[in-house]
């Protein structure tokens, strides 16, 4: 695995390509790409596949990779390596799977989705609330999500099952240059060698 910053992007399989949230997804995987940025998805097609395929088409003659994580499971196929992925890796449980896109990863991206993009989005926010693993950003892309804010803020949170701290570790980004302009402070620490377990204040 490389050395540099690499960020995981989530999202729904069931994506077609001349959905909106495809040409999206495809857009930020190139731009992560032109910031030499590395990536990291579960190798699927859907979003998974866009980002892929657009982080292929804009690294140039950057020296990054895009590391698909793939799922074998009994009711599919299992689809040969994709051309743009420089690495693939295949498991047959979603808990090693997961793991591998913690300790691979130094940020993280949820795009829209359904049940595996939750499961994403909650296990990698226990494992940072928990310090498990080190504070990451984790962007929640897309007009979907404010409505899970507003549900956990007025919920759980006002039954002080969580604090606001928790909440605060979850950003919320409408398009790709709010996701870029975060996602390129976190490599900005990164680089400076402040990826510890830290506040995500200076993200904001």
């Amino acid at each position: 695995m490389d050395n540099h910053f690499r960020v995981a992007i989530f999202g729904s399989a069931r994506i077609k390509k001349d959905d909106w949230e495809y040409k999206i997804i495809y857009q930020l995987g190139k731009m992560l790409a032109q910031e030499s940025i590395s990536l990291v998805t579960g190798g699927g097609p859907g979003l998974m596949d866009a980002a892929s395929r657009g982080h292929h088409a804009g690294k140039g003659n950057n020296n990054v990779h895009s590391v698909g994580l793939t799922i074998i499971l009994p009711h599919e196929t299992k689809e040969q390596r994709a051309f743009h992925l420089d690495i693939q890796q295949d498991f047959e449980r979603f808990s090693s799977r997961l793991d591998s896109f913690m300790e691979y990863s130094h940020a993280v991206i949820v795009a829209p989705g359904g049940v595996g993009t939750l499961l994403e989005l909650f296990y990698t926010w226990q494992l940072v609330q928990v310090k498990h693993i080190c504070d990451m950003p984790i962007i929640l892309m897309g007009p979907m999500w404010k409505g899970l804010v507003d549900w956990i803020r007025t919920h759980p949170m006002r039954k002080n099952l969580l604090s606001e701290s928790d909440v605060d570790r979850l950003f919320v980004a409408q398009g790709v240059k709010e996701t870029i302009d975060l996602i390129k402070k976190a490599k900005m620490a990164y680089e400076e060698g402040k990826h510890v377990c830290h506040s995500l204040a200076g993200y904001r």
